[in-house]
């Protein structure tokens, strides 16, 4: 009865600690971070935040909950998308703009949220961006080299899917009830060579290629070149007529190749969800570098729901800092560009988990939330640079 009574109390100090000032529609920023403390989806609480480190931001991130179709019938539910772009800022864009229209579109199709209408929106936002590159290869080839990772989740009728491509991670707080211990799942599938079982998969795609992966520089890399097997873009490792001049030479393989080096097809998972499920985080893979599974979970249950998302990046950053031997106050004076050779940019959305709310999904129905993840604004006229994705 007292255990019971002190998660009650527990329960009503974090949600009361969330109504404070970070409930600005469009989010706040401080210098090279931009934050969203709290707000509401249709299962509970959420918050969000961004720190910049590239001179022009590569992360784009969103929430939207609410309507996942057209359709006035349904299915509502929340879709969360964080995507890490790796050589300019075109891919990532692209797929926080058009991703979540074409799942919309697909799940008014099927009348429902599926795998399948997961995958069709992958698919859709793919060959959008190949549409894309292929119009502005005469002018501007470079963007053939940019590409992104794409991470996903949506709740819909008590279901969660997560959708992966790259090495961005879900990550799941559950509350164990023997002990009121909260474990750290991991949710999501990552595709980065430097994990052996990925290397597996590539060298079983391309049995007759040996060098498929190389190591360079002490890091695993898709023919030297790129870090992640899976990504929206990359199209001079997907098609071969974009694998040529003008691209940069180092972009161009030596060898031309005859299917595709690079994979768009996601990795999938369904989980349905449980009462003691309490929270997910999202996070690109600048947020993992620094802090495990378990970390940023003890730091989710452990602190107030407002602000957390900053709080992660916080800690993350002073993890950034101790590696380099310097002062985390010293680390925020850096400014955009040269930050990016002490961190990389880092998006963390935190998405709370409601069971009442959840085990009503069926029945809860609400107004459109959309917000976006924000940077650093640069003017129009600033090209983004097409650099090589070393850093992926």
């Amino acid at each position: 009865m007292l255990s019971r009574l002190m998660d009650f109390l527990t329960a009503c100090w974090r949600r009361r600690s969330s109504d404070g000032k970070g409930s600005d529609v469009s989010g706040r920023k401080e210098g090279l971070l931009w934050y969203k403390d709290a707000g509401q989806h249709l299962f509970g609480e959420y918050s969000m935040a961004v720190v910049q480190a590239n001179n022009l931001l590569e992360d784009q991130s969103q929430l939207e909950s609410g309507p996942l179709s057209l359709l006035d019938t349904g299915p509502y539910g929340t879709f969360v998308g964080v995507y890490d772009g790796h050589g300019g800022p075109e891919t990532s864009r692209y797929i926080c703009d058009h991703l979540f229209q074409h799942l919309k579109r697909f799940a008014s199709e099927q009348k429902s949220m599926s795998v399948e209408v997961i995958r069709k929106a992958y698919q859709a936002t793919e060959e959008g961006f190949l549409s894309v590159v292929t119009k502005q290869w005469p002018m501007n080839p470079q963007i053939a080299a940019v590409g992104s990772c794409c991470l996903v989740g949506v709740i819909c009728g008590g279901t969660l899917y997560i959708a992966n491509l790259g090495d961005s991670r879900a990550v799941l707080g559950r509350v164990v009830r023997a002990t009121g211990e909260v474990l750290a799942i991991q949710l999501s599938s990552e595709h980065n060579v430097g994990i052996e079982s990925v290397r597996q998969e590539m060298h079983s795609l391309h049995p007759d290629d040996s060098k498929i992966v190389v190591l360079k520089h002490n890091v695993w890399r898709v023919k030297g070149l790129i870090q992640i097997s899976r990504s929206i873009g990359d199209v001079y490792l997907k098609k071969a007529e974009f694998n040529k001049e003008p691209l940069y030479a180092k972009f161009r393989l030596r060898e031309a190749f005859r299917r595709p080096i690079l994979s768009s097809d996601p990795s999938i998972s369904v989980h349905e969800l449980q009462q003691h499920d309490q929270f997910l985080i999202f996070a690109s893979d600048g947020l993992w570098e620094h802090l495990s599974n378990q970390d940023a979970v003890d730091i989710v249950q452990n602190h107030p729901y407002n602000g957390i998302a900053r709080r992660l990046i916080k800690a993350a950053l002073q993890e950034a800092a101790k590696k380099r031997e310097m002062r985390y106050s010293d680390l925020k004076k850096i400014d955009r560009g040269v930050r990016r050779h002490f961190h990389d940019d880092i998006t963390v959305i935190v998405v709370f988990l409601d069971s009442n709310l959840v085990s009503r999904a069926s029945s809860i129905r609400g107004p459109p939330i959309s917000v976006r993840g924000g940077g650093v604004p640069l003017p129009s006229r600033t090209l983004a640079p097409c650099a090589a994705p070393m850093e992926t």
